[in-house]
């Protein structure tokens, strides 16, 4: 009788820190949960184009009275300045009502833009909705794959193209290059063999991946340039990496942020799109592998380029510097009011062109344009021509511009691309899927069916077999979803998907099952005679390993399938193990206190009795 009252105030004390923690954590999660009983709404931004001269912004009476007429009823329209924000009483048709609106009036731009329609002060804290997946949002999968085969030819012909100018630099006469089949050669007369060492060294230091072999093919000396194993090894790594930054700088460009870019095998490149209902412009803007060079133009020798305007001209291979060093690139209007772009050079590009220019004023630089495409027999080509050719008239530095633009739309792809980077090695888009808006919809109103129904067959099952303690799983189970819903709402990069949905019924079993586990360990110390109370402690203190160990192990694979899964795995295993966290700590922590609240009091009644 002593030993129960002293242990029973410490255990209150414990109780009421326990209390605050629990309480702290689940209000939070379940504030960050708040958001998703107000999912977002997709509304069509319409506006004019910049420079439009042609065509007026129409009235947002007449834009909905246009739209009614097409069969897409309008819910709502609002005039904001010089934008028309509409929303459909079918946001899923908001492609259909865009394609409309750009065939009536041709020079309005129409965006979709998800508009968030939670309370304002859970906007001010920064809560949203849980991001959704393809599957569930509807959107545009594309999987590229890149050409490092065709990277590697590019960079050996660039090699190739620069050692020729080395040798007219250091006038190292008696020493020539040439092309081989599998990379290129520089042959060094006996008269000339120490003036090719110095080539070599400088050849190397621009490209570090090169493997040199050399040999003496008689009184010739020739050094053997290709990629090793190993180079061709970090050539590809550097390649993808690239081209993967710069997939994700052109996504950002065209306001697209939750889009998934990974790299799937070896060159193959896996984009998601959720939300996207119009993949033309973005199909258009990912795939394209253009770059940009300013070049000397040379009177004697040189390479030949195709002009944009018609017939050829003579270039310095080695450009004076390239698109890499363009930090930013904007369009604008000459005084003729002509399109062009307005380019920023960052450091190294600021000087080579300040060089460039203060030793030639007076004299032509041409900008040429590279992309590649695929030619009739379905190979990947690299197609180069010169858009503009311009007289430098003063000393420039970093910041400058190209003019003489084919268009509006040209200049703005121009510097859109540049903005986000080039390419280094082709891409092409070898699958393709667009996934409706509607069919996302059935798949999020047929996954939480399925939940629904789960939980609910969970939650009777174990109100009828456990009774009181049941009910106590029950309420845990329901803080479990809770906790697990804010938790994927509030972590960055979180995205659910239809797997996932799985992965919520799943985290129900296994919430269930932890509980199972401790109450059957609660039954059997009771069948041993202890009181309740110390049945409960006795139970929870037991179960602890067996339920951590087979959490962990669940954990380990969940984080196998989100290192090597893509897309809807990846999915599954984000919300398998956040739901193991979630479910320890409701089905260990947050049920222990609530089975020992419930029966503290049946304890101090049975310890009030004893004592009479």
């Amino acid at each position: 009788m002593l030993s129960f009252k002293k242990d029973k105030k410490p255990s209150t004390a414990k109780f009421k820190l326990s209390y605050i923690a629990m309480l702290i954590v689940l209000v939070l999660l379940a504030i960050s949960a708040l958001p998703n009983l107000y999912p977002n709404k997709s509304w069509l931004h319409v506006s004019s184009t910049p420079h439009s001269e042609t065509q007026s912004l129409p009235s947002t009476k007449t834009l909905v009275t246009f739209l009614n007429k097409q069969g897409l009823e309008v819910e709502q329209g609002l005039d904001k300045q010089s934008t028309i924000n509409v929303l459909l009483n079918e946001p899923t048709k908001s492609a259909q009502a865009q394609a409309a609106i750009k065939a009536q009036y041709p020079n309005m731009q129409v965006k979709i833009v998800e508009h968030a329609t939670s309370p304002t002060w859970l906007q001010d804290f920064g809560l949203s909705p849980i991001k959704l997946g393809l599957d569930l949002n509807g959107g545009v999968l594309f999987v590229l794959d890149v050409d490092l085969d065709k990277a590697v030819d590019e960079q050996l012909v660039s090699a190739y193209q620069q050692a020729k100018s080395i040798i007219i630099k250091q006038k190292a006469h008696g020493v020539k290059a040439q092309q081989t089949q599998h990379g290129f050669e520089i042959n060094a007369l006996p008269n000339a063999t120490d003036k090719l060492t110095p080539v070599i060294e400088e050849l190397q230091s621009r490209f570090a991946n090169l493997a040199v072999v050399t040999s003496n093919n008689g009184s010739v000396k020739t050094a053997k340039f290709s990629y090793s194993e190993q180079g061709r090894s970090s050539f590809d790594k550097e390649v993808m990496g690239q081209t993967l930054t710069t997939l994700r700088s052109r996504i950002e460009e065209l306001g697209i942020t939750e889009a998934v870019t990974q790299q799937q095998g070896k060159h193959r490149i896996r984009i998601e799109l959720p939300g996207v209902q119009d993949p033309t412009e973005a199909k258009r803007i990912i795939g394209a592998t253009a770059s940009l060079g300013f070049y000397q133009l040379k009177e004697i020798g040189g390479q030949t380029f195709n002009m944009q305007s018609g017939g050829t001209i003579k270039l310095d291979p080695v450009p004076i510097f390239t698109g890499d060093h363009i930090n930013n690139a904007n369009i604008g209007r000459d005084d003729w009011g002509k399109p062009l772009v307005q380019l920023s050079l960052d450091g190294q590009g600021g000087d080579a062109m300040s060089a460039f220019s203060k030793a030639n004023i007076g004299k032509p630089m041409a900008t040429v344009y590279s992309e590649y495409s695929q030619n009739a027999k379905g190979e990947v080509v690299k197609k180069s021509e010169v858009i503009n050719v311009a007289n430098i008239a003063q000393h420039l530095s970093s910041r400058f511009s190209i003019t003489n633009m084919k268009s509006q739309q040209a200049a703005a792809d121009l510097a859109l691309l540049l903005r986000a980077g080039s390419l280094t090695a082709p891409v092409t888009i070898v699958h393709e899927q667009t996934i409706g808006p509607s069919l996302g919809s059935e798949n999020i109103s047929n996954g939480l069916a399925a939940l629904m129904l789960g939980m609910g067959i969970t939650l009777a099952f174990m109100a009828l077999w456990y009774r009181r303690l049941g009910l106590i799983a029950n309420v845990a189970l329901i803080l479990n979803l809770t906790s697990l819903v804010g938790l994927m709402s509030l972590l960055p990069g979180v995205v659910l998907t239809l797997p996932g949905i799985a992965g919520l019924v799943l985290t129900i079993g296994m919430a269930v099952d932890t509980n199972v586990i401790i109450f059957e360990r609660i039954k059997e110390e009771r069948r041993q005679g202890r009181a309740p109370y110390q049945a409960i402690q006795e139970g929870y203190k037991q179960a602890a390993n067996t339920i951590f160990d087979a959490n962990i192990t669940t954990m380990i694979t969940a984080l196998i399938l989100y290192g090597i899964g893509y897309g809807p795995v990846k999915g599954f295993a984000i919300t398998l193990a956040l739901g193991l966290l979630t479910s320890v700590f409701t089905g260990v922590y947050v049920s222990k206190i609530l089975s020992q609240t419930l029966y503290l009091k049946m304890g101090k009644k049975a310890g009030v009795k004893a004592h009479a």
